[in-house]
């Protein structure tokens, strides 16, 4: 018999809390297996409670749908210019194109790794001299911690352009008391299946403006008017989320906080396992911040780490015992798909992007293989 070898470590796989079956069965014992339903409408109801603003919340099909819908909802066309975080996943830029923009990539600034408040007026500078005025600016809270959301909304305020707020890693992060996702003008979360909740693929719009919420949520359902028949004066997407993955959603909610509180017990193992070991840094809270830490995150700096180790050396050393981590994710600005772009800042994504790891931080992740992931850490950084 040949031996299977170890069993795999994910970096972040779905966990659910017990009570989703019940939501789903429920759809199903009544027949409610459409993109609409008491699911659909308690699953907005329990963000709002979560978000504690008074917020409207529009759940869709995927984040990327919800920051397609909230530069439709700005009024973004072909030919405008959309600002864009550049570290970050394709997903907050992808919709800017959708539309036929142009994205604008902004550097991060070392603190939070998350867009630079002096570049992105920089930027927004240079837009405007060549008679280009931005559409929207779009933050991200990068692995759950929050941008500089009071400088960035001063910065957007003084100049009139909206905010698309990326808190797709964010939800349950907050920044000076103030939920991650309602800052913006339309915001965006994400429940993807290794997000902090998930709906098994699934987003949501969070916005202020009770109009953008509405007019979200008629594009969503194919931009039908009111007609007996099928009448179309807009065009419309197919974005709304089923009442079966919004059921997940709504027991996920029952243990939100829970998983907010492991995450950060995991980061806080990964900070007492590396405080010993040179070259080793993290993404830290400022005063005010208070991140969902998602995922745990370090960057390696190979002059200062013991026998010279990088942060690919430690993936390759972690995939050999079958345990998943992977690098931050590539700036924007660097991606074949993107060349060209505008990009407004220095090297700091890109370095955080040769130096980082996100390391597995599942809230599902048991003793026995956290031990594991000690184990092949202390083995490379001792031998070397």
């Amino acid at each position: 018999m040949t031996n299977a070898g170890p069993s795999k470590i994910w970096l972040s796989s779905p966990h659910m809390g017990g009570k989703e079956q019940q939501f789903v069965n429920e759809a199903f014992e009544t027949n409610w297996i459409a993109p609409l339903g008491p699911n659909v409408n308690g699953f907005e109801e329990d963000l709002v409670s979560f978000l504690q603003e008074d917020v409207y919340v529009a759940a869709l099909s995927s984040g990327t749908a919800a920051i397609h819908l909230a530069l439709i909802l700005l009024g973004v066309q072909r030919g405008d210019e959309v600002i864009c975080q550049s570290m970050t996943f394709s997903a907050s830029a992808n919709p800017i194109t959708y539309l036929g923009a142009t994205p604008v990539f902004v550097d991060s600034e070392t603190d939070t790794w998350n867009i630079s408040p002096e570049f992105l007026e920089i930027a927004i500078k240079d837009r405007l001299s060549k008679g280009k005025k931005p559409k929207a600016i779009i933050p991200v809270h990068l692995y759950g911690m929050p941008a500089k959301m009071n400088e960035i909304m001063q910065i957007a305020n003084t100049y009139e352009i909206p905010v698309v707020e990326d808190a797709a890693e964010g939800l349950g992060s907050s920044y000076f008391g103030k939920m991650a996702g309602t800052f913006g003008d339309a915001n965006c979360l994400s429940f993807n299946g290794n997000k902090i909740i998930t709906t098994s693929g699934g987003g949501a719009l969070v916005t202020k403006n009770k109009a953008f919420a509405e007019k979200a949520r008629f594009l969503s359902t194919q931009a039908r008017d009111a007609a007996p028949h099928y009448e179309h004066s807009h065009i419309g997407y197919n974005y709304r989320i089923s009442n079966i993955c919004a059921g997940i959603g709504r027991g996920q909610m029952e243990v939100l906080n829970d998983r907010v509180r492991r995450k950060r017990e995991i980061f806080e193992a990964y900070k007492q396992l590396f405080a010993n070991c040179p070259g080793v840094s993290f993404q830290e809270e400022l005063p005010g911040m208070y991140s969902n830490r998602w995922l745990t995150t370090i960057l390696i700096d190979p002059v200062s780490s013991p026998g010279g180790i990088t942060a690919e050396t430690l993936r390759l050393h972690l995939e050999k015992d079958n345990i998943e981590s992977r690098p931050l994710w590539k700036p924007m600005h660097l991606q074949p798909v993107f060349k060209g772009a505008p990009f407004f800042g220095g090297t700091v994504s890109e370095n955080l992007f040769k130096k980082g790891l996100c390391l597995p931080s599942g809230t599902n992740l048991v003793k026995k293989d956290f031990d594991r992931i000690v184990k092949q850490i202390l083995i490379l950084f001792s031998g070397a």
